[in-house]
C-alpha cells in the first residue's frame, strides 16, 4: 500500500504544480503530506468506484443476457409473424377478389333489370 501512497502523493505534487502554472517538476516532501483523513476519504472513494465498476459489469453481463434471449425468441417468433402477414395479405386479395365478384354480379343484375 506504501507504493499506492506513493503514487497517489507524486499525482497530487504534479497536480499542484499543473495548476501553479510551473512546467518543471520536482521534489518538494512538505508537498507530500497527506492527512490520513485524506488518505481514508480517498480510498474509501476508491472502494466505492470499484464496486461501481463491478455492478455495472454485473449488470450489462445481464443486459447482454437478456438481449441474447431475446433476439433468440425473436428469431423463433419471426417465421411465425412472416406466415401471419402472408395469410393476412391473402385474406386482403380474396376480400378484393370478393368484392370485384360482387361488383360485377351487381352490374350484371343491373344490366338485367335495367
Amino acid at each position: 500500500m506504501s507504493l499506492i501512497f506513493a503514487q497517489l502523493q507524486m499525482a497530487e505534487l504534479e497536480r499542484h504544480e499543473r495548476q501553479a502554472g510551473r512546467t518543471q517538476f520536482f521534489f518538494e516532501p512538505e508537498a507530500l503530506a497527506v492527512d490520513s483523513d485524506e488518505f481514508s476519504a480517498l480510498e474509501d472513494r476508491v472502494i466505492r468506484a470499484v464496486e461501481l465498476v463491478k455492478r455495472e459489469r454485473n449488470d450489462r453481463a445481464t443486459a447482454e443476457k437478456r438481449a441474447l434471449q431475446a433476439e433468440s425468441e425473436l428469431n423463433i417468433q419471426l417465421p411465425r409473424v412472416e406466415a401471419l402477414e402472408r395469410e393476412i395479405h391473402g385474406f386482403k386479395n380474396a376480400g378484393e377478389l370478393g368484392h370485384q365478384r360482387i361488383e360485377q354480379l351487381l352490374s350484371q343484375l343491373d344490366a338485367v333489370l335495367g
